[in-house]
């Protein structure tokens, strides 16, 4: 390898690797590009970012432009500190801005946005991250020895109540019921820890969906009116179809118990995005074209659990084990997808992230 494609590879994987989104910005302020941060900033891929006008997709609260033509006609670094910058629907975040100058291109600037809230965020998520792994480690060697005491106490208990009046079966009734519950719970710790790898094959998402579907409509989400919006010309994905339709299952419950009881809409969405990649550690993509949406008319997603509503034992609901959406992001991450969630009252979108099964699969 060359000196020159030694520093080529050199600059890449610093680019890659910064910690803060990035903007290379062009002549007219277009974004000639976007590092693995700033896509996860706006929650958009590199590709669908460049060449498009860095105002579009950012909003930054103070007068860029200006600062652009500043930064080009001086040739000089310019820092402004403590300005609201939001993209595409979230909510705006205080960041510090450094606009500075490309060396070999007069009319080219390198934006970057350092968030204090991304730093204390993701300083949190990895905080939770291993007290949930501890937790889960600690439950999963538990849960065996708790369930077979729990099993002696239902059995008693529905003995004593053959014995009982009545009035006082409600008392074992009870016992049994919650008895059974802590089973639920301590089975799903174990299925959370036990996952075992994806058999992956060619599958047909809707023939899923529609499974998914049939087995809510007579169940959970009974109460529930479920909306098909389906694009029918999408390839078949390259999963294993027995964990993909719990994912499905997980999300259409989750939509459902959502409104309380309450009716209401569930749509299910699949449309094909071409543009987005998964970008890997080595600072490849993995693309994700095929898009699934689940999508509910209920309250919405507490804004104080919404950054962290994908780690174990997060919950919105009085009662939930938050391990149900822990599981269909541990599934679709083991299937190199992508899943995200935008959430205000009267309207939540779980958007999953697939990719397409090779040809040779899919014959």
């Amino acid at each position: 390898m060359s000196e020159s494609e030694e520093t080529i590879d050199f600059h890449d994987a610093l680019w890659t690797s910064m910690p803060v989104p990035a903007f290379i910005v062009g002549p007219g302020d277009i974004i000639l590009a976007a590092n693995p941060a700033a896509e996860l900033f706006l929650n958009a891929s590199a590709r669908s970012l460049v060449g498009v006008p860095i105002f579009d997709r950012v909003t930054i609260d103070a007068p860029l432009d200006t600062a652009f033509a500043r930064v080009r006609r001086d040739n000089a670094a310019l820092f402004i500190n403590a300005v609201d910058v939001s993209g595409g629907n979230a909510a705006p975040v205080t960041c510090n801005i450094q606009i500075a100058p490309m060396s070999r291109h007069d009319d080219h600037v390198l934006l970057m946005l350092e968030t204090q809230h991304l730093s204390d965020r993701l300083g949190r998520a990895h905080s939770l991250k291993s007290s949930a792994r501890s937790a889960i480690g600690m439950a999963e060697m538990l849960a065996h020895e708790i369930k077979n005491p729990l099993a002696g106490i239902t059995g008693a208990a529905q003995l004593l109540a053959m014995n009982l009046p009545p009035a006082d079966q409600e008392l074992t009734d009870l016992i049994v019921e919650e008895s059974r519950r802590i089973v639920a719970l301590l089975e799903q710790v174990e299925q959370f820890g036990n996952l075992r790898p994806p058999v992956r094959q060619a599958v047909n998402i809707h023939d899923l969906l529609d499974r998914a579907r049939k087995s809510a409509n007579i169940s959970y989400a009974a109460h529930m009116r479920i909306v098909e919006d389906y694009d029918p010309s999408l390839p078949s994905t390259f999963v294993d179809g027995d964990q993909l339709l719990q994912v499905f299952l997980n999300l259409i419950k989750n939509a459902a118990e959502a409104t309380k009881g309450q009716a209401g809409t569930i749509r299910l969405r699949t449309f094909y995005d071409q543009s987005l990649r998964l970008r890997r550690a080595d600072g490849g993509g993995n693309p994700l074209p095929l898009q699934v949406e689940i999508i509910d008319d209920g309250p919405g997603i507490a804004p104080e659990i919404a950054a962290d509503i994908f780690e174990p034992f997060v919950s919105g609901r009085e009662n939930g084990t938050g391990l149900g959406l822990a599981l269909v992001s541990k599934i679709i991450t083991d299937h190199d997808g992508w899943i995200t969630v935008d959430s205000v009252p009267g309207r939540t979108v779980f958007r999953l992230s697939l990719p397409v099964a090779p040809k040779e699969r899919d014959a």
